[in-house]
């Protein structure tokens, strides 16, 4: 039976499944939820709402880290995007909760405040989400530059990884909407490196034509 990926090409965490899907051509059905009758589909099998949502025969999964475990055991590739060394996939599960929690969802305030009326937007929002990331920026800098040392290009382990699934849209988004300081080439580096990857290339071409629906930063760039 044909996998079913309820998403939209311009969500951060639909990327983050989409990338494993396109690295290992997993065949599946894109069910988009701007069209007709998908969203109330996707409410029928999440009452959440939230997306992506993935269904496999009679297995509704959400929650991106648990989908992309779910395509790693039951829809293996070439590309195996969790470590089969317990300790390697330990370091690439803490990556992924690191990139979602303390720079994709440190990030959101800032979308959010941007997309309130200018009267009820809090002037407050933007020094301490900056704050944040650049306390990310600096810890995920410094550790790419050990990475580089080793002749390593990714973000975990011994290649591209779950780790490097969820920097790739946290990255892409958390630049537009604070840029990464100069001082942090590692890092700006390491994002260049993501956006090459063909899977990411992919994933941001598919989202080109929604980038009205972003608030901040640089749309008309990457």
């Amino acid at each position: 039976m044909t996998l079913r990926l309820f998403a939209h090409p311009f969500s951060s965490y639909c990327w983050k499944v989409l990338i494993p899907l396109y690295e290992n051509g997993t065949p599946f059905e894109y069910r988009h939820i701007e069209h007709e009758g998908v969203h109330a589909e996707l409410a029928s099998l999440w009452p959440i709402g939230k997306f992506p949502v993935l269904v496999d025969g009679g297995k509704v999964i959400v929650e991106t880290s648990a989908i992309i475990e779910h395509l790693h055991i039951h829809h293996p590739g070439p590309v195996p995007i969790i470590p089969s060394d317990p300790d390697a996939a330990i370091e690439v599960r803490m990556l992924d909760r690191i990139f979602d929690n303390y720079v994709m969802n440190a990030m959101q305030p800032l979308v959010t405040n941007a997309l309130r009326p200018e009267e009820k937007r809090d002037p407050y929002v933007a020094e301490g989400v900056h704050a944040a990331l650049d306390k990310s920026y600096a810890w995920l800098d410094a550790r790419m530059a050990l990475r580089e040392e080793d002749g390593r290009e990714w973000a975990a382990a011994d290649g591209f990884s779950l780790a490097d699934c969820a920097a790739a849209p946290s990255l892409f988004y958390a630049d537009w909407a604070y840029g990464i300081p100069a001082r942090f080439a590692h890092l700006r580096a390491y994002r260049a490196r993501l956006l090459a990857r063909p899977s990411v290339a992919r994933a941001v071409d598919e989202a080109r034509p929604y980038r009205a629906y972003f608030p901040l930063g640089a749309p008309d760039r990457d």
